[in-house]
């Protein structure tokens, strides 16, 4: 949900993939820094049930002072707008028009996304047993430094899609990346398992998964709206995937005690993978072939594509 509010100051700019992907580096940062915190506090001494309230407190004070330095932020420009279209909030006859305008291609991005979501929150959530079958037990500083290259990685790439002017190409290119992430998970199951290799394992994963999860956020939607100049705004669009991605979610919650007391979380977690990363490559590549055939307006400014 913060996410989502966040990146309504953002959207609709030139620099939107640079703006986003930053914010995007800073959550997959903070999902392995809080762990860290976590973690000290727990050897500390600090009990479980009091361990979240006070990592909490401890970043109550800068999420006030960011949140107010985000209300300072001006709204997007005359040539943002004629670049990536205007966007602005929509009634619900305009949301379900837009959905079922391009239904077909939007449901095969929700499914993908939806797998992606479910194997990306149990690599977040159940990281200790991951990391326990890995043969990693008692660093709470690994979580900080495995997310710090995915997060490097993923702002590297994801950002530069600002490079692309041409709407429809940047929005394929984010497709073709999110095909490349899930491929990256593929290699990684096959060719990260040996003994040693159980840091990279983790890192090939996380940087496989959120290529994916992240370009949704950064340049598939908000290239969508630019290259179709439909009326409307990516809060829309997100809160429709991240309802469908943790719904998902909720299901694995309930079966989280089946999957410890399963013995092997690790080999749990590595067939999951291969069965996500598949179905989420090859829901990709429907929704890539559905607009490529969809007639879309604006590839660049005042340009038919």
């Amino acid at each position: 949900m913060v996410f989502g509010l966040v990146q309504g100051y953002l959207e609709g700019r030139r620099m939107a993939e640079a703006l986003i992907a930053g914010l995007a580096a800073s959550f997959i940062l903070a999902d392995g820094f809080t762990k860290t915190v976590g973690g000290n506090l727990l050897q500390q001494g600090v009990s479980e049930n009091w361990m979240p309230f006070l990592a909490g407190l401890l970043f109550a004070v800068p999420l006030l002072i960011f949140t107010w330095m985000l209300t300072r932020i001006p709204a997007p420009s005359e040539k943002d707008i004629a670049y990536r279209a205007e966007r602005k909030p929509m009634t619900k006859a305009e949301r379900w028009g837009l959905f079922w305008r391009y239904a077909p291609g939007l449901t095969g991005i929700s499914i993908a996304y939806l797998l992606i979501t479910i194997l990306r929150s149990i690599r977040a959530d159940f990281g200790p047993d991951i990391w326990a079958g890995l043969g990693y037990t008692g660093v709470p500083s690994i979580y900080t430094y495995s997310e710090m290259y995915v997060a490097l990685g993923i702002m590297a790439v994801n950002g530069l899609s600002v490079l692309i002017r041409d709407n429809r190409q940047a929005f394929f290119t984010s497709l073709g990346i999110s095909v490349l992430g899930l491929a990256l998970v593929i290699l990684a199951l096959f060719q990260l398992r040996g003994e040693g290799m159980g840091f990279w394992f983790m890192v090939v994963i996380g940087l496989g998964l959120y290529l994916p999860y992240v370009a949704v956020h950064t340049t598939v939607f908000e290239r969508f709206l630019a290259m179709t100049c439909e009326p409307g705004n990516i809060g829309f669009l997100m809160y429709l995937v991240d309802t469908v991605g943790y719904l998902g979610y909720v299901g694995m919650i309930f079966a989280k005690d089946r999957m410890r007391a399963s013995g092997d979380f690790l080999s749990f977690f590595s067939q999951l993978s291969l069965l996500i990363a598949l179905g989420g490559l090859l829901a990709f590549v429907f929704s890539a072939w559905y607009f490529y055939r969809k007639k879309t307006v604006a590839a660049v400014v005042g340009v038919e594509a």
